[in-house]
């Protein structure tokens, strides 16, 4: 084949390469590019009314005095003080094994059995509904020590992270190269150190995102609390007392005659999908300046 036969097929390619498409092939992108923002929109508008009815209903009776007042003088302080120490002690109690676990299952028992097992188990805890974990906090925690309580509460949610935690740190200690393990191999490291100075602090953007996401999941759980925490309209007096909570306060008062606490009702459920959204958007940062780096 000569020269001549080579450009003569370059300029015949570079002829279809810079065509327009068939009119068939240009409508049928129309089409497909429609359903889709057709079907996205769809998906949208359930999350955007709610969000609607939530604000029309609820922003009228938010006060700055809700924030340090209880339930029982029409505020919410004590069950955002109650959330947030069952969500401290679940963090306490799952983030540890969680992590250590997930650097098991990616670093040292990938094709072991019990790995193996334990993934099993973890997949299935992903599933159970929350509800069970309740029940099960409750038989462990609440009948033993006769009382309802924080910690129990705090059990409860982080046997619904635990889970979450694991599984979101071996797929963030998978996603790092191979190569990093074998240049510090390379230079002396040992597997101990490779694992704890090398994998895991380039996978810290991504476990950071799995427990955050843990936390958002945990702090809006309201079945489990009922079996564990139960509820309080004052503030609570210790860990070992039964203690309120943001969404078991919606869920008891949510069809109290009461107008006053009919409204705080609404404007509950407007701090604790800001609390949610909150920490959604704090792991959406972190997973961007990861993918940044």
């Amino acid at each position: 084949m000569d020269g001549s036969q080579n450009s003569q097929i370059q300029q015949s390619l570079g002829a279809e390469l810079f065509s327009p498409l068939p009119k068939s092939r240009q409508l049928f992108t129309y089409l497909m590019n429609g359903i889709a923002w057709g079907l996205t929109i769809l998906a949208v508008v359930p999350l955007l009314s709610i969000l609607w009815e939530i604000l029309v209903r609820g922003i009228s009776g938010l006060k700055p005095e809700m924030f340090v007042n209880s339930v029982i003088d029409f505020g919410f302080g004590n069950a955002i003080l109650g959330t947030a120490k069952m969500v401290s002690i679940g963090a306490l109690l799952s983030i540890p094994l969680g992590i250590l676990t997930g650097i098991f299952l990616a670093e040292f028992g990938r094709t072991h059995p019990a790995a193996n097992f334990v993934r099993f188990i973890t997949g299935i805890l992903t599933g159970i509904p929350s509800i069970i974990v309740g029940v099960f906090a409750y038989g462990v925690i609440v009948l033993v020590t006769k009382n309802f309580s924080a910690i129990a509460g705090g059990f409860a949610l982080a046997t619904i992270m635990l889970p979450v935690i694991v599984l979101t740190t071996e797929e963030a200690l998978k996603l790092i190269p191979t190569d990093q393990r074998l240049a510090s191999a390379a230079l002396g490291g040992t597997r101990f150190q490779t694992t704890f100075r090398i994998v895991v602090t380039a996978a810290i953007p991504g476990i950071t995102t799995g427990v955050l996401l843990a936390v958002a999941r945990a702090a809006g759980e309201t079945a489990p609390l009922l079996f564990t925490a139960l509820f309080s309209l004052d503030w609570s007096s210790g860990l070992l007392s039964p203690t309120a909570s943001l969404p078991v306060l919606i869920f008891n008062l949510y069809n109290d005659p009461d107008p006053q606490k009919y409204q705080l009702v609404w404007t509950t459920s407007i701090v604790l999908l800001g609390l949610v959204l909150f920490v959604n958007i704090i792991s959406r940062l972190v997973t961007r300046r990861k993918k940044s780096r």
